[in-house]
């Protein structure tokens, strides 16, 4: 090849090397770690290459086509072709499909009509339920309950698997520290160890006991890797961040997600330090396979390995699958890459077979794994997907999951909770009746139909349906003809003002990147003209991210962060607003004074400069001139319907040697006059260490439930590994030295002590 873009590839393809390739092709082939079965190398000796690249090759099932508008139209198939490459064994694995009938075409076509009879695997986006939706992924988090995580997988993967699908691409367990980042409602916050806690449950809910089980529902950790720091919290984009902070930050909820059995990893969209993430050799083979010694698949994520020729890393197509799959990308989704280009890159030598071989291997080898070789039909029962949808358990766990999702963030003067009759309710905002934004983004496969909006929820709750009234206002960012007058008439009619406004379900998740993320400026005036009227006021909020909360919104008496909480929405915030359930939920993200605080987390390090305690006007410290450098509301942040009260912090001792556990014991009581649950956590500081350290770290935390006036010891355990950090040379290590730690309430409060951690 000649020319600018043929002497780039040319150049990179001399500098892999040949020797170097050929040590790659025998380390990959001869590794006892890497065997396989008998059967799996069997097929694999007979497999041509076209084959082999077949079950390289996802693409999305247009058999039983999506629902919705996914993702960009690329590369589709329509039914006929996609039998006809199934036939030629051309495809391994089909995407975002549902429907036990489609699915049975079209595994019945690769088992009993291709050359080899290799079943495809049946994947999709199962981001927070399938047909049942349960809260996001970032509102179940403040929770604070890796059981409840679990449970709602486990719901979702039940319901999945008996609409013929075999693996979710979730969960996502990107941390993320700046909430203009629409793909954070994804996630589990800005934490790594709630992160981290999310991340295991989920995975043992999605996959259950037994992989081969026919409701077992492969994981996939994504996106791998740091899709979280994208720069100005742009999607798609760029990051910059240093070896330390990927490791410390960024990778350790994967590694957790691969502790708990997750076998299959996505890799992301976003380059690292100018390398994408999709041909980043680093993380896919270094990192993960030699390091952490992964056993499973990765991914591409959606035409991630053609867009490494858009980042202008790749000279063209055919570059792009060589990079990709040297880099260790096992399967190319959608873009075809693999299919077309595998073979002719084995032949001319630039890709080793072995290399090929390797991905291959993995694949087959999860397939058997997953039971599909002994049981092709598994998860395509007609009776199950029928007996599966909807159920009344599913829907009660939905409500349940939802109501301890909704975190308490105001509560002036004990306004919450609502009596269920004696007093006239105005229920105002573009939410109010809503059903088209209560599922939230990625739950496109939910049944519409069993979602329950704010309305119903509220006057099934009431004694006397008739005393709720109800206003739009306006809509989420468009003003209505009448409607704000129509809304202050509501309000001055009413005893008690619930105002429903926040994010459509449009403004968050992928692609959803925001500059300002505050209400709508329609709803923030419809807020203003509302709380003019001098009504009690409770704000509603959904959102699928932390927001700015201004003027009358940020004044209101009480308010509820009740983000996009699935088909039980309306019963969920009726439990909570009444008072049957009891809001127990904690902050997972930091809620900001101003957007331009972004990115902005509870455990950023010190500066030599730190902000001052005093709310002054000191200069020339690490503040801005408008806002105070701390959050609105804290994350871990929440209240209730009752008071808890922390008090004598002991610790087993005040010097920590370098292999012992140190036990740190409080007493939490309910001091109030009902029946509650208390999040305590447990944050640690290394004051002084070889690397700047953050402020905080939460370490541990747990639920605890207490009858009023009852109170309790909390005890919790730190050991060494709990104090390390990346140091020189990319090492995890710990530093004999002082620590502070605080058990707390939330990031910013709590009882303070003091150890030691002595040398080894």
């Amino acid at each position: 090849m000649t020319g600018g873009d043929g002497r780039s590839l040319r150049r990179r393809e001399l500098m892999t090397g040949a020797a170097g390739l050929a040590g790659l092709a025998l380390a990959l082939r001869t590794s006892p770690a890497r065997a396989a079965s008998k059967r799996v190398e069997s097929l694999l000796d007979q497999m041509t290459i076209d084959e082999k690249a077949g079950q390289l090759s996802c693409y999305a099932d247009m058999i039983r086509p999506p629902v919705g508008d996914i993702n960009p139209v690329v590369n589709q198939r329509n039914t006929e072709q996609l039998l006809a490459e199934i036939r030629a064994s051309r495809i391994g694995t089909l995407f975002n499909g549902e429907g036990v009938e489609g699915a049975l075409l079209a595994q019945t076509t690769a088992v009993q009509q291709s050359r080899l009879g290799i079943p495809l695997l049946f994947a999709a986006d199962v981001i927070h339920g399938f047909k049942t939706v349960f809260p996001i992924p970032l509102a179940e988090a403040a929770s604070f309950d890796p059981g409840l995580a679990e449970r709602t997988a486990r719901a979702a993967a039940v319901e999945a698997t008996s609409y013929g699908l075999h693996w979710t691409f979730a969960p996502m367990v990107d941390v993320a520290r700046d909430q203009r980042w629409g793909r954070g409602a994804e996630g589990s916050g800005e934490d790594v160890f709630l992160g981290e806690a999310m991340a295991q449950a989920r995975v043992r809910g999605f996959q259950g006991r037994d992989l081969a089980a026919p409701d077992s529902l492969l994981a996939t950790a994504k996106h791998f890797a740091a899709y979280g720091a994208v720069t100005a919290g742009l999607d798609y984009n760029t990051v910059e961040l240093s070896e330390e902070t990927l490791r410390e930050v960024h990778l350790p909820p994967f590694k957790a997600a691969f502790d708990a059995g997750c076998l299959a990893v996505m890799s992301a969209f976003n380059d690292i330090n100018g390398v994408p993430a999709t041909a980043n050799k680093h993380l896919l083979t270094d990192i993960l396979r030699n390091e952490w010694d992964f056993r499973g698949v990765v991914i591409s994520d959606y035409t991630a390995d053609q867009e490494l020729v858009a980042h202008g890393f790749a000279a063209d197509d055919r570059d792009a699958a060589r990079l990709a799959i040297l880099a260790g990308v096992d399967i190319s989704m959608q873009s075809g890459l693999y299919s077309r280009y595998l073979p002719e890159l084995v032949s001319s030598g630039l890709v080793p077979m072995a290399v090929v071989d390797s991905a291959v291997r993995r694949v087959l080898s999860l397939k058997e794994r997953m039971g599909l070789f002994d049981q092709p039909y598994r998860s395509l029962d007609a009776k199950a997907q029928a007996a599966n949808t909807a159920t009344p358990a599913a829907r009660a766990l939905s409500r349940e999951a939802g109501a301890r999702s909704i975190v308490l963030l105001r509560n002036d003067a004990g306004l919450l909770p609502l009596p269920t009759q004696g007093q006239r309710i105005a229920l105002i905002g573009p939410f109010a009746e809503d059903r088209d934004n209560i599922l939230g983004p990625w739950a496109f496969y939910g049944d519409r139909s069993l979602g329950v909006d704010l309305a119903t929820g509220i006057r099934a709750a009431l004694a006397d349906p008739s005393k709720l009234t109800i206003a739009r206002g306006c809509d989420v960012e468009n003003t209505l003809l009448g409607g704000y007058d129509q809304a202050v008439a509501a309000a001055a009619a009413a005893d008690v003002v619930l105002l429903a406004v926040g994010e459509g379900q449009n403004m968050s998740g992928e692609a959803q990147s925001r500059t300002e993320i505050g209400l709508p400026r329609v709803q923030q005036r419809l807020a203003e003209l509302v709380a003019q009227t001098g009504k009690p006021m409770v704000v509603l909020l959904r959102h699928g991210r932390a927001l700015t909360l201004d003027g009358a919104v940020k004044a209101a008496p009480a308010i509820l962060a009740t983000w996009f909480l699935g088909a039980e929405t309306g019963n969920a915030v009726a439990d909570v607003l009444f008072g049957k359930v009891n809001p127990s939920a904690r902050l997972p993200v930091s809620f900001p004074h101003e957007s331009g605080q972004e990115p902005y987390a509870y455990n950023h390090r010190t500066t030599g400069r730190p902000a001052p305690q005093a709310d002054d006007s000191q200069e020339y410290k690490a503040r801005w001139r408008t806002t105070r450098n701390e959050a609105l509301y804290p994350f871990g942040y929440g209240l209730g319907y009752t008071t808890f009260v922390l008090s004598n912090i002991r610790l087993s001792t005040a010097r920590l040697a370098w292999n012992d556990k140190l036990y740190v014991t409080a007493q939490v009581a309910n001091t109030g006059k009902v029946a509650g649950e208390h999040v305590v956590q447990l944050y640690v500081r290394d004051r002084v260490a070889s690397r700047t350290r953050p402020v905080r770290e939460l370490k541990r935390f747990i639920r605890v439930a207490l009858k009023p006036g009852e109170k309790r010891d909390v005890r919790f355990t730190l050991e060494r590994g709990s104090l390390m950090f990346v140091g020189d040379g990319d090492r995890w290590l710990a530093e004999p030295g002082m620590f502070d730690l605080w058990v707390a309430n939330n990031a910013v409060d709590g009882l303070a002590a003091s150890f030691e951690l002595l040398g080894a």
